[in-house]
């Protein structure tokens, strides 16, 4: 398979995003798999210009809880395996990960729980970010072509995010959120963006209250990861911050043939 165009986007509800450009931009931009979060709806409410795609399929992972997270994956070729969650019903009944299997790496997608709401749900995000490095750590003892997309709700650094000083006691830019992400890197996972673009205001979310977006005052928590045995079959990583339809926006990389 060569020039592999992958894309990871929070679509922020896949019924809203359905009646505005998802589709259109799925046939123009024409990725190989893209990975969406918070599609916040069951399989049985995917909309019929969804489920009728006939470029993609869809693989779907929901939470218990109606119209709330979720992530589901859109691929061209078909997988030879689908797993569904991180194997723990504490995580899982919130449709969070989905990993699908083809003949050479892996693809897994995640949407990280966003800890702003309160104590708990921060202490909940970092189980979540705990078992999820024990998972994959665990996972890449069978599969080493790893590619990790997904929204993990937390700026690694201060280049990626407009206002670091000011949002430093904010969840999203914690310490121990980004000591978590220095872990995750030091495992051997490696943030694509960064290897082709160093630059500031870089960013894949934009706070809609504030219209943040107009001014780019944001945040770069959406990212594509891959294990370090890719790294040399990496092209190019990307941020398409010219696509509308969500408070984020699309993130990806180009990978040659496995």
């Amino acid at each position: 398979m060569s020039g592999l165009k992958i894309i990871s986007w929070n679509i922020n509800g896949l019924r809203a995003i359905a009646k505005k450009n998802f589709t259109e931009w799925l046939a123009e931009e024409s990725p190989d798999i893209v990975c969406v979060q918070e599609i916040k709806a069951m399989p049985e409410q995917v909309p019929e210009n969804i489920t009728k795609l006939e470029s993609h399929k869809g693989y779907y992972f929901s939470a218990e809880r109606k119209g709330y997270s979720g992530v589901a994956i859109f691929t061209k070729d078909i997988p030879q395996n689908v797993i569904f969650g991180l194997g723990s019903d504490k995580f899982d009944k919130e449709g969070r990960v989905i990993t699908l299997e083809f003949d050479g790496f892996s693809v897994i997608n995640s949407y990280h729980p966003n800890g702003r709401a309160s104590i708990e749900r921060l202490q909940y995000k970092m189980d979540f970010y705990a078992a999820f490095l024990e998972m994959v750590n665990k996972y890449r003892e069978k599969q080493k072509n790893i590619i990790i997309c997904g929204d993990f709700n937390t700026a690694h650094s201060e280049i990626d995010l407009a206002r670091p000083k000011e949002n430093s006691n904010v969840s999203g830019f914690l310490d121990t959120e980004r000591e978590w992400m220095d872990r995750f890197v030091a495992n051997g996972y490696i943030d694509s963006f960064r290897m082709f673009n160093k630059s500031e205001g870089q960013y894949t979310w934009w706070d809609p209250i504030t219209r943040a977006r107009e001014r780019n005052v944001g945040w770069r928590i959406d990212y594509c990861f891959v294990t370090t045995e890719l790294t040399s079959y990496l092209q190019d990583g990307f941020i398409l911050n010219k696509i509308f339809g969500s408070d984020h926006c699309p993130t990806g990389i180009i990978l040659n043939k496995i």
